[in-house]
């Protein structure tokens, strides 16, 4: 895959407009949640921050991968939370505060863990001295002004305008599902000869990536004996990836610069509306069960 207009310009630009969105439904509020539910915040947050990368660099050995594809899946790894989950966590009837906190605190401490993911996973997978290496406090900068600029905005639009925030903001939440399609849509038309090879070699790992990442988040909030609604966004939370991101980290010209490291994330994407789907109908009954349960009861 070659860089172009699409991942130049229209990736940036539509990356924007989803971080925009999901600050449009975030309040200071949002953060201090951690004092209220520290711990499924924290569980949640050490899910997303520590196992997801070490479940990513598993399967990234594990798999028969090109060097170039087992850095991708780690970057997809590396970009937990979007605004996509707290969708998925409002269709299946999660804790979608919960949800909110846990991608808006993840995306402050992703501008410092993505580098070094990134670049731990260069130098696992490819040569040492690569010179895709990404330059740490530049690419922090980098990603900050694409994710933590238009967020704030959002969020400074939600305090001043509440009403008009409102009404925008599930316009917006719609928009960067169909923006995210566009660029999934035309990274694969773009190699539309290769897609049917794509899927053979990142389809796999990204698909057990994403059921295994969901099992893990759904136990440890079991195990940590969190209620069902909790247990449905940190499960959530954990096994979607913000695609979009990883995309523009892998193909951007002011990231790596190397498409084909987006190939993982454009197939996961495409993955993850078929298997997020099936969870968040999935939960909708069990949560339909257990009220009907409770009403005989």
């Amino acid at each position: 895959m070659e860089s172009s207009f699409l991942t130049a310009v229209f990736l940036p630009l539509a990356l924007f407009i989803i971080m925009l969105g999901m600050g449009l439904g975030l309040t200071i509020a949002d953060f201090k949640r951690i004092l209220v539910e520290p711990k499924a915040v924290i569980l949640g947050l050490m899910a997303q921050m520590i196992l997801l990368p070490l479940v990513g660099v598993a399967l990234a050995s594990i798999f028969s991968l090109s060097p170039e594809l087992a850095v991708g899946v780690m970057i997809l790894a590396a970009c937990p939370g979007g605004p996509t989950s707290n969708l998925v966590t409002y269709l299946a009837k999660g804790n979608v505060a919960l949800s909110i906190t846990l991608t808006a605190i993840s995306s402050l401490l992703t501008v410092f863990t993505i580098p070094l993911v990134v670049n731990l996973a260069m130098k696992l997978f490819l040569d040492a001295e690569t010179a895709l290496q990404l330059p740490f406090i530049t690419t922090v900068v980098q990603i900050a002004v694409i994710t933590l600029i238009p967020v704030s905005l959002g969020m400074v639009l939600h305090s001043k305008v509440p009403s008009f925030a409102n009404r925008v903001e599930k316009y917006v939440k719609w928009l960067s599902l169909f923006f995210l399609g566009l660029i999934i849509v035309g990274l694969l038309v773009k190699e539309r000869a290769n897609v049917a090879g794509f899927f053979l070699q990142a389809g796999g790992v990204t698909l057990v990536l994403m059921i295994i990442t969901m099992a893990l988040g759904y136990a440890i909030a079991t195990l940590a004996q969190l209620d069902n609604r909790s247990a449905t966004a940190i499960t959530v939370e954990v096994g979607i990836q913000n695609g979009t991101l990883a995309i523009a980290i892998a193909s951007a010209p002011t990231f790596l610069n190397n498409p084909t490291m987006a190939i993982p994330a454009a197939i996961y994407a495409l993955l993850m509306f078929v298997v997020s789907g099936a969870f968040a109908w999935w939960s909708q009954r069990q949560s339909l069960v257990t009220t009907t349960f409770s009403q005989k009861s």
